[in-house]
């Protein structure tokens, strides 16, 4: 009997910290809560603001979907995903803008970038390619795997190392 009491107990005592933790998590929005789980979901939004759901996808360093503050820009959500890779095609970004009848997009649009030209010093190019990000914005980073010096040097030992690995069990084989 006493066992079923203690038992009983720790069974409420669980259920109760367990239903606290939950609320915690749900109330708990900012930077201060970075949230990165399994389907790649960042929370970068504000308790106080107007939060909006954003996804950027390809060669930057954390692809997924953002909860960011309404009124972030792209230069914002870039930083947030970690920047760009060294594989990144920087002057063939695409923003992909959903048809969404709330913020009155009509219709699908699709906006292309060209940050290369963030580093020039004509203000006008700076104003012009750092868009405010809207609801449902997904943000497509191109890139291409580039292949340097070591990783060539790599293809080229393995292929010989086969080659020759081949040769020798052919002569081995043959002479005998």
């Amino acid at each position: 009997m006493k066992i079923h009491k203690i038992l009983l107990f720790f069974a409420i005592f669980s259920i109760i910290v367990g239903g606290l933790n939950a609320q915690d998590d749900k109330e708990r929005v900012g930077v201060q809560q970075f949230v990165n789980q399994n389907g790649a979901f960042f929370n970068f939004g504000d308790k106080d603001k107007v939060n909006i759901e954003v996804n950027v996808w390809g060669y930057v360093r954390y692809p997924g979907k953002y909860i960011v503050p309404k009124g972030t820009t792209l230069l914002d959500l870039i930083s947030y995903s970690g920047g760009f890779n060294v594989d990144t095609k920087i002057t063939d970004i695409r923003l992909y803008r959903p048809k969404n009848d709330s913020i009155s997009t009509g219709k699908d649009r699709i906006i292309n970038l060209n940050y290369s030209d963030l580093w020039e010093t004509d203000n006008e190019s700076k104003q012009k390619e750092n868009i405010t990000l809207l609801a449902g914005d997904i943000l497509i980073v191109p890139g291409s795997p580039k292949l340097f010096f070591k990783d060539n040097l790599s293809i080229v030992l393995s292929v010989s190392s086969t080659v020759i690995s081949i040769a020798i069990l052919l002569i081995t084989i043959l002479k005998k």
